[in-house]
């Protein structure tokens, strides 16, 4: 059975990029009747913080991604523990003493003489009792793990075939001076414990999986199958933007976007189908594939986004935002309206402020406004009304097309477009309508 993981450090929110990252693991298990885990890699003690953790649950649920299991890091470090004593045992894990700034110094030099910046491994060179010499002068190692410096070969579900030269890659730091572990070794130990079979991410961490294939045949297990996303950038094929690309899904949702909208963006990016907007995570799974995936960068345009939400809430009827409304009169009769012309859920208040607020109209000219207010049904309204009157007001003025609709949806509406005026009509009623036109 399929088994993915959604894997975030509990130390922000979600931002954009990682969703596309949560989304496509999701879909993946859910179009194959496999098993979705959220896995909270908290091991960094001092930035993981609760309300982030409650809020990354807070936020999968309002998109309606579903977890069938949850795990922490921090709760598994005696299996750690097993892994790191069985690594040092088999010499694949040795200590460094090298400080930052050391090894800033090093990377310096190698960049002057033109040498790639990898680690030259000179902790190996180091005796047992130079070890106890800089460990008694307080120094305390950080672990590496010892790469085999030969070509890593793996085939990605999305990129094909991938090599990868370990000889062009430093030893890993897995451990922490402070004796904590980086995601490295504690992800491929819970990969192997929670019987992970694909590890779906973005494509930075492509020389990740390939140090991390070398871990897991370390443990004495087998990798998963890798699949690497593209990387989200900007219009012009640039990274994003700060706004953009730091933009949290809360940050999104304050904004006004739909949960459903943001799903059928991202799920649509990179796959060379358009797929139609949908209010529910479910129903993209349908025909869902990684090996569909392009291999080039997505690009996020931010006016597509606008138009999938826009479609999302013109589908929508008044029962299902009524609660998310500002309680305001005329809702019911307002929605249906203004639904079709709306990006986001507050521009119905810009609508109903228009229609129904207070307001200095602009009156049309003399002859037009003898005429409207002359020929103003006296009945009551319906969506035929607009038609019968305009016809009456042409025949009586010459005035046809844009010239005799465009002035009278500026004085009734404010507005040079906007919902049909057969449905604006009857929302406005006579009186407010004769009020705007000056009678």
């Amino acid at each position: 059975m399929t088994r993915v993981r959604f894997a975030p450090s509990p130390t922000g929110h979600i931002h954009i990029g990682n969703l596309r990252t949560a989304l496509l693991n999701w879909l993946h298990a859910r179009s194959t009747k496999g098993s979705f885990l959220l896995r909270f890699d908290d091991t960094d003690r001092e930035r993981s913080r609760q309300e982030y953790i409650d809020g990354i649950k807070e936020d999968l649920a309002w998109l309606g991604l579903d977890y069938d299991e949850t795990a922490f890091q921090s709760k598994r470090i005696e299996k750690y523990n097993q892994a790191r004593d069985l690594l040092i045992a088999s010499g694949r894990l040795y200590p460094c003493y090298e400080t930052s700034e050391e090894l800033e110094k090093k990377r310096k030099i190698q960049r002057a003489q033109s040498i790639p910046p990898v680690y030259d491994r000179a902790a190996l060179k180091l005796s047992l009792s130079d070890r106890e010499r800089l460990e008694a002068g307080g120094i305390k190692p950080h672990w590496r793990f010892l790469l085999d410096q030969k070509p890593i070969k793996f085939h990605d579900a999305i990129r094909g075939d991938v090599t990868i030269d370990a000889g062009s890659l430093s030893d890993p730091v897995l451990i922490r001076a402070d004796g904590s572990y980086l995601y490295t070794l504690g992800s491929v130990v819970d990969d192997l414990d929670f019987n992970i079979t694909h590890v779906i991410r973005g494509d930075d961490h492509e020389s990740n999986s390939a140090v991390q294939i070398q871990i897991f045949e370390a443990l004495g297990g087998h990798a998963p199958a890798f699949a690497h996303h593209s990387m989200l950038v900007d219009e012009h094929g640039g990274p994003l933007s700060k706004r953009l690309g730091s933009l949290s899904l809360r940050g999104l949702r304050e904004e006004g976007y739909e949960p459903g909208a943001l799903l059928c963006y991202l799920a649509q990016l990179g796959h060379g189908e358009q797929i139609e907007p949908t209010a529910h995570a479910l129903n993209l799974t349908k025909g869902f594939r990684l090996d569909r995936l392009s291999k080039a960068p997505a690009r996020l345009l931010v006016n597509e986004l606008d138009q999938i939400n826009a479609r999302i809430l013109a589908g929508l009827e008044f029962e299902e935002v009524a609660h998310r409304l500002a309680p305001l009169e005329n809702m019911s009769e307002l929605w249906p309206v203004v639904r079709g012309n709306i990006t986001k859920l507050q521009d119905v208040e810009k609508w109903h402020d228009l229609l129904f607020g207070p307001r200095v109209v602009e009156k049309p000219e003399a002859d037009l406004l003898f005429a409207a207010l002359d020929k103003l049904p006296s009945m009551p309204f319906t969506q035929e009304t607009w038609s019968s009157w305009t016809a009456a007001i042409s025949q009586a003025t010459g005035l046809k097309g844009k010239k005799l609709f465009m002035p009278l949806r500026l004085a009734l509406t404010g507005a040079d477009k906007g919902p049909e005026m057969a449905q604006v009509l009857p929302l406005l009623g006579r009186e407010l309508v004769a009020s705007r036109l000056g009678g």
